[in-house]
């Protein structure tokens, strides 16, 4: 049952008055503003005439939830985002999770209480919560990175990436191939792109592939990939990403396996750093900076009541470089 603004101050054991007082930005002790932002946090406390306010004065705030600030993929999304609402007059406010998704639902929550006029959503899944969370606060709510049939949805190509890299691979003579990939929590990445190097693999026929899980981060990419070195010998390595491509070439050179005499390597993103290592690394690339800009320009649609296609579905591009060899 959903509480009420009396329920709150019973709760608190201050004044209705007091809890209004709170919403609207007047001064609270610091203590009984714990205390309110505890309870309305824990039971995800929307005020009923929020959206109506919303309705009825509108800010230029856009708010912006990230899952980590130290990606390529986020900053170049971010900076996109920013650009674009800029140059319309709108300012972006930014939540970082640091991938916890408490974290998560409680920004879009506090976004809410800010009067935001829109929340830009970059999440790696979406559950009940978020979609209850989006459905309380009644504001124009744009998914990034994810696709979800009740949300507006800003996707890049996964499946098509993922099929392009498998042709790729196995056009340039693979057969005994490995495959890092991430959690199917994160359809994009987990599922959809290892979707679409399947089919590619599947169309080829005669290929011996390996699928194992890593993480996004680096360090642990580092470690899956060193297990799988020592139990077969791939003749190429496929990241998912292009930081656990990165992961596997780190260990490659501290074993001194020669990339890609001895070992190609490739992954998905089309981060900076890969065509500024030696070698140069074979990737998929992804054009965030735009997916920012349009994300940001279908945000403010959203705002002003104009209609946005249920989902985006950005290009990619394969880059072919010097980290596959051709066999």
């Amino acid at each position: 049952m959903n509480k009420t603004i009396s329920d709150i101050a019973q709760m608190a054991g201050v004044a209705k008055s007091t809890i209004s007082r709170y919403l609207n930005g007047g001064s609270v002790s610091e203590d009984t503003r714990q205390k309110i932002e505890r309870i309305i946090k824990q039971y995800n406390y929307v005020p009923n005439t929020f959206a109506q306010s919303l309705k009825a004065k509108k800010t230029s705030i856009i708010g912006t939830v990230v899952p980590r600030l130290d990606s390529f993929a986020t900053s170049q999304t971010l900076i996109g985002i920013d650009e674009e609402l800029r140059s319309n007059q709108y300012q972006m406010l930014i939540a970082n999770t640091s991938q916890d998704m408490q974290r998560e639902i409680d920004a879009i929550y506090d976004f809410a209480r800010q009067k935001v006029s829109g929340i830009i959503l970059l999440a790696a899944e979406v559950t009940e919560a978020h979609l209850k969370a989006v459905e309380d606060i009644r504001i124009p709510v744009l998914l990034v990175g994810q696709q979800h049939e009740q949300l507006h949805s800003l996707v890049h190509n996964d499946d098509q990436a993922g099929y392009e890299m498998g042709r790729y691979v196995v056009e340039q003579g693979h057969r005994k191939i490995v495959y890092m990939g991430v959690s199917e929590k994160d359809r994009a990445v987990g599922i959809y792109r290892k979707q679409g190097f399947q089919r590619a693999i599947a169309e080829c026929g005669g290929c011996e592939v390996k699928y194992y899980e890593t993480s996004f981060k680096m360090s642990e990419a580092i470690v899956t990939a060193e297990a799988i070195l020592k139990e077969i010998t791939p003749t190429i390595i496929v990241g998912a990403t292009d930081n656990i491509a990165l992961g596997v070439m780190k260990i490659a050179f501290s074993n001194k396996i020669r990339i890609p005499q001895d070992l190609s390597v490739t992954g998905f993103g089309g981060y900076d750093i890969t065509e500024m290592i030696h070698p140069t690394l074979t990737t998929v690339k992804y054009h965030y900076l735009q997916a920012g800009k349009v994300a940001a320009n279908h945000i403010i649609r959203l705002v002003k009541g104009e209609s946005v296609e249920a989902r985006t579905t950005l290009d990619v591009e394969l880059i072919p470089r010097e980290s596959v060899d051709k066999l």
